[in-house]
């Protein structure tokens, strides 16, 4: 009897490990497949002089050396990503925070503003640069028209260098409707017991912002925080549709210098590397932060 049980558990035990691997295989094939696989690849690719073709040798630190010393848009790129990520990012969160306590409130059609704060997000990149190119135009664009008509001369926001990333940072501005929703989800998990405690005690709203929503919203301002780095050292679409990372290579990010590097020049060991570099810095940052986040995240206990 006691072998009987032991074997059906056997044949339970089996059946349940073959049904995980079977729904579990598409997943895992899709992981090893389309990134590890090219994950792996390109660490390879880094020390390599590999072209599109598929073809090159091993030549070690060769394209690191030739990056430090030799490129003159290697540090460009990189100080203009960097650049884009710290107006972007505070920028980026402080509004998240702020809209997302608008649409906390219990007004009348809220449903509608969070849905349209939230569709920026979904529609077509491309399309929208191409759009906000017309809204930014020099002569004909609404924003220099609405400037005009309070008597300011608009600038000319994609030709001029000091004007270029302004413009993309605030076309990437209008498209933070996952960060909005996410905060709003963070701002309507604090219990409203803290509200009311408050009110008794004679705090306006103000007070309460900053003294309730604030502090216990940082994990999620930490959450977003984290992700928002990630997806900005990684702006590619904006810079390019927009400006084409001009002018004189104002807008020129390291996305746009490694794509160009491997499929427009062929250097795909190279592109290899400057991905490689950049994993490097956002990992270096993202650890920053994490290291911080005990200094500045509370959490409700």
């Amino acid at each position: 009897m006691k072998k009987n049980k032991v074997k059906n558990k056997d044949i339970i035990a089996r059946r349940s490990a073959k049904n995980f691997y079977l729904y579990t295989s598409p997943w895992l094939i899709g992981f090893v497949v389309l990134t590890l696989y090219p994950i792996l690849y390109s660490f390879y690719l880094m020390f390599t002089d590999t072209d599109l073709t598929g073809h090159g040798k091993f030549i070690g630190i060769e394209n690191w050396v030739y990056a430090f010393k030799e490129d003159p848009l290697f540090f460009k790129a990189f100080f203009n990503t960097l650049k884009y990520v710290a107006m972007f990012v505070p920028l980026s969160l402080i509004l998240a925070f702020f809209i997302a306590l608008l649409l906390s409130q219990k007004i009348r059609g809220v449903g509608f503003f969070r849905t349209a704060f939230y569709i920026p997000y979904i529609t077509s990149g491309v399309a929208v640069t191409i759009l906000w190119g017309w809204i930014f135009q020099k002569d004909f664009g609404i924003v220099n028209y609405l400037l005009g008509l309070i008597h300011i001369k608009g600038p000319n926001w994609l030709g001029d260098k000091h004007m270029a990333m302004v413009a993309v940072v605030i076309l990437s501005l209008w498209t933070i409707g996952n960060n909005i929703i996410i905060m709003l989800a963070g701002i309507q998990d604090i219990p409203k017991s803290y509200y009311e405690s408050a009110q008794i005690d004679g705090a306006g709203f103000w007070r309460q912002t900053f003294n309730i929503t604030l502090p216990l919203t940082t994990p999620t301002i930490y959450f977003n925080l984290i992700v928002t780095i990630i997806a900005a050292f990684q702006v590619f679409q904006q810079p390019l549709i927009l400006t084409a990372g001009g002018p004189l290579n104002s807008t020129y990010t390291a996305a746009i210098h490694i794509y160009n590097n491997g499929f427009i020049y062929g250097k795909m060991g190279y592109a290899s590397m400057m991905a490689w570099a950049m994993f490097a810095v956002i990992m270096i940052i993202t650890l920053v932060v994490v290291r911080s986040s005990k200094h500045w995240v509370f959490y409700d206990d």
